[in-house]
């Protein structure tokens, strides 16, 4: 079996890559990053073929803080279809029985594999496009702050994937349920939570007794729900209290930040991965509300530190931990259960060891990549096999 990738830039695509290789399945991976950025990530350069000529630069733009805006959005359309195209010539030449191409990327290359016997799998990193959008839309409008840039004709080529694909392949149960609202058949779509690499994480100190230390950590802006973190940590009953929140604030929540409530709250910025675990070892829970993602992998590094967690489904904590063992899972868009959850803990240092103890337990039996690819051979078998099934 011969299993090609088609990938904007890297994301986890190189990390499947290497389980490919390790069943010997992989064929090629096809990625709009240039060798010499993707060198690092130890595929052999035989298996790598790059379409650079519009990502490239625009991630060069990136590192001036002059993408994403208004004026590169169409860049951004302009590259998945150029790419597709280029891929769609690749494929002509490559014997693979299966694409598996991230969402965005793949409709016309996967159709014409599709045509001639292969499989086409979309791989999408979080949420239906389309359930996703209307969420955030809300979110936003709800706080007046303009939504990052939007193109519907990305959403409407993706839900065409949606479509076209063999299958549907996404990191968490909280990611295929918003297929299934959208009405994408449950036997569609398969979950394979990504792989937690743990190796570096481990307690490095412990929380202050005499304290109830809290922090966030991932990007500071209305998907990650931190407004509903700032509301309900002022409701949170405790003498010396405090809030961390780690991670580059977005341009959307400069305006809104002064509006919230933040006594005892430290706007710490992006850190280290020494600083990140010091700052995850030593305080009692990490704090998660976000509104939508895929499957937030520091829920894992948090639990590695002992640090147990709060968060909503809507970051894929249910594939990783137990409500009420290694920390607690409440409502998005709850302020109040959130703030229960803060309290709880706050009120109960008992329950704080053993939650911290939990979750070091539990981290033991969360999958890393090796699990990942293991799940994706037995979907590609499948799919495989039920295709050789119909051609004979």
């Amino acid at each position: 079996m011969r299993i090609s990738q088609a990938v904007f830039g890297v994301y986890h695509h190189f990390a499947l890559a290497h389980q490919l290789r390790r069943y010997q399945a992989l064929g090629t991976v096809y990625s709009t990053y240039p060798w010499r950025r993707l060198q690092r990530e130890g595929v052999p350069r035989a298996q790598v073929a790059t379409f650079p000529w519009i990502h490239g630069p625009l991630a060069g733009l990136a590192r001036y803080g002059l993408y994403p805006s208004r004026w590169t959005e169409g860049l951004d359309y302009a590259n998945a279809l150029l790419f597709d195209r280029w891929l769609t010539r690749q494929l002509d030449h490559d014997a693979c029985d299966a694409l598996i191409a991230i969402s965005g990327a793949g409709l016309r290359a996967g159709a014409g594999l599709q045509a001639r016997g292969g499989k086409y799998i979309c791989d999408r990193g979080s949420t239906h496009a389309r359930y996703q959008w209307r969420l955030l839309d809300a979110e936003h409008r709800r706080w007046n702050a303009p939504l990052d840039i939007y193109d519907e004709r990305d959403t409407l080529r993706e839900e065409q994937q949606y479509a076209q694909a063999d299958c549907i392949v996404v990191p968490s149960t909280f990611a295929a349920r918003s297929f299934v609202a959208e009405g994408i058949p449950a036997a569609k779509v398969r979950v394979i939570p990504y792989g937690v690499r743990l190796e570096e994480f481990h307690p490095a100190g412990e929380p202050d007794p005499e304290r109830f230390d809290l922090c966030f950590v991932g990007q500071v802006s209305l998907r990650k729900g931190v407004p509903d973190l700032l509301e309900a940590f002022a409701r949170v009953r405790h003498p010396r209290k405090r809030l961390r929140i780690i991670g580059p604030v977005f341009a959307h929540m400069k305006p809104l930040l002064p509006r919230l409530p933040r006594e005892n709250v430290e706007i710490v910025g992006a850190v280290g991965r020494a600083d990140l675990i010091r700052y995850l070892s030593t305080s009692h829970a990490m704090v998660l509300p976000s509104l939508e993602e895929g499957l937030a992998l520091v829920q894992g590094e948090a639990m590695a530190c002992g640090c147990p967690v709060i968060a909503t489904p809507n970051t894929g904590s249910e594939d990783l931990f137990t409500n009420g063992q290694e920390g607690f899972i409440v409502p998005a868009g709850d302020v109040a259960a959130l703030a229960q959850a803060m309290q709880t803990l706050a009120d109960d240092p008992a329950r704080q060891q053993r939650m911290r103890h939990a979750a070091l337990e539990r981290v033991r039996r969360l999958g890393g990549w090796d699990d990942y690819g293991d799940r994706w051979m037995a979907v590609l078998r499948e799919l495989v096999s039920a295709g050789e099934g119909k051609a004979r």
